[in-house]
């Protein structure tokens, strides 16, 4: 991987974690707690979710041999960047990584976000230069090398900082 790919993908997982951070950012901790809808994670619910989802995908993620990891390919990291982010379509979290009200406080949940991303953040940093044979598996998007899934982890961060931002402007409201 080359200075500037390390470098980007460095900026993808830094610029991401503010964006989210942002997103909750000066909310209120009832407003935090509530749900803007019925059947509508809670933004403590989506940040619980988006911390334990990065901690699993993280784990996944691992040195392979060579040849095992899926070729670079710009073409598929721009469209995974954009499918990832698109939340016209809803999807539901597998039950492992639904959020399971462990969360006590905004606080606390922003924490532990901070956490994960930092340990994803290591990782990139320390593997940067083998980052292209790294495999993991997504469940949905089949086999991925390392550039792949940290763009999958920035990315997931980012389509539930616009979840955050709907569901405060619905809560702000009332």
């Amino acid at each position: 991987m080359s200075p500037a790919e390390k470098s980007e993908i460095i900026e993808m997982l830094e610029q991401s974690k503010e964006d989210f951070l942002a997103a909750a950012r000066g909310l209120p901790e009832a407003l935090a707690k509530a749900r803007p809808e019925e059947n509508r994670w809670s933004v403590l619910e989506c940040i619980e979710h988006v911390a334990t989802v990065e901690g699993v995908f993280l784990g996944r993620i691992s040195p392979g041999a060579p040849g095992a990891a899926p070729p670079a390919d710009k073409a598929k990291e721009a469209s995974l960047a954009e499918r990832v982010f698109d939340r016209s379509t809803r999807r539901n979290a597998p039950e492992a990584v639904s959020p399971k009200g462990q969360l006590t406080s905004l606080a606390q949940g922003l924490e532990q976000f901070r956490n994960a991303r930092a340990k994803s953040l290591q990782f990139a940093r320390d593997n940067a230069a083998s980052l292209y044979s790294c495999t993991a598996a997504h469940p949905v998007f089949g086999p991925l090398n390392g550039v792949e899934a940290f763009i999958v982890i920035a990315n997931h961060s980012r389509r539930h900082a616009e979840q955050i931002r709907e569901a405060r402007a619905v809560l702000e409201k009332t």
